[in-house]
């Protein structure tokens, strides 16, 4: 892991705000290895994320001379340390092919995180959870014990110190309550471009609208249903000899895609939200 802190910062736009993080780091002798600004001039606002090397850096000493700096800025900020590995739950239902490209990429080293725990309300996923040496809850969901089935859910995620929340095609829906628990902090993939074609069989609606072009979408959940600060989305190209099983199949290459690196930038603190929209540094 990286030995590096990461400040993200948003705030009122101003001029000189660059100067005064910048100065400041360079005052405690920070080596920055990653800078990226941006403002939305329509709503007045300024972001920005930093990263620098803690080699000989009192980070004790500047996170208190910079909450001075931050309250005169009127600024909102984290500061995050690299080396802190996130602990990801993963939640699944009978779709593997997300689920096989999280555990892959995570063992792989892309993804820098660790995986305690998958809970899905199939038992499919058992074997795959087994291979990868990871805890496995099945945990049967139905209409009359869905509040003690998510009542399992949130201990056992408590129980493991979870700090991200990933439903690698889940297909059930949160209560508020939950979302509530872990806000800006579960990640979902939704099977097509949002928001069109949604429903149970979005690539057979597409299918029959002809469309051209088919897509995943992956965001932030919020109480609104699908209407949570999306983060990446893609888009794959049809053609008229393109059947039902090949949009499927193009569809979900394409939620593999978009889900792996909304985790990635989640875990390397790469995410602002604002409103409902997000920021996405390089």
């Amino acid at each position: 892991m990286k030995n590096t802190a990461v400040l993200l910062i948003d705030c009122p736009d101003r001029k000189g705000l660059v100067a005064a993080v910048s100065s400041l780091l360079y005052r405690y002798g920070a080596n920055i290895t990653h800078a990226d600004q941006h403002q939305d001039h329509e709503a007045g606002l300024f972001f920005m994320r930093v990263e620098w090397a803690l080699e000989g850096f009192d980070l004790s000493a500047f996170r208190a001379e910079f909450q001075t700096t931050a309250a005169e800025l009127r600024m909102q900020w984290h500061l995050k340390l690299m080396s802190n590995v996130p602990r990801v739950a993963i939640f699944v239902s009978q779709h593997l092919h997300c689920l096989v490209d999280i555990l892959h990429r995570q063992q792989a080293g892309e993804l820098a995180c660790t995986v305690p725990v998958i809970l899905s309300n199939h038992d499919n996923a058992e074997p795959l959870a087994r291979f990868y040496g990871v805890e496995f809850r099945h945990i049967p969901i139905k209409s009359e014990t869905k509040q003690a089935a998510e009542d399992e859910q949130r201990r056992l995620l408590s129980a493991a110190g979870i700090e991200l929340v990933v439903l690698a095609r889940y297909m059930q829906i949160l209560s508020p309550e939950f979302v509530a628990e872990y806000p800006r902090r579960i990640i979902n993939v939704h099977h097509s471009f949002l928001p069109a074609f949604v429903g149970a069989r979005p690539y057979h609606a597409a299918f029959q609208r002809g469309v051209k072009l088919i897509g995943a979408t992956s965001h932030y959940v919020t109480a609104a249903l699908d209407g949570g600060p999306i983060i990446e989305q893609d888009v794959a190209r049809i053609s008229h000899r393109d059947q039902v099983e090949d949009l499927i199949k193009k569809g979900r290459d394409i939620e593999k895609a978009v889900l792996s690196r909304a985790i990635a930038w989640h875990l390397e603190h790469r995410i602002l939200c604002y409103g409902n929209k997000t920021v996405i540094f390089d």
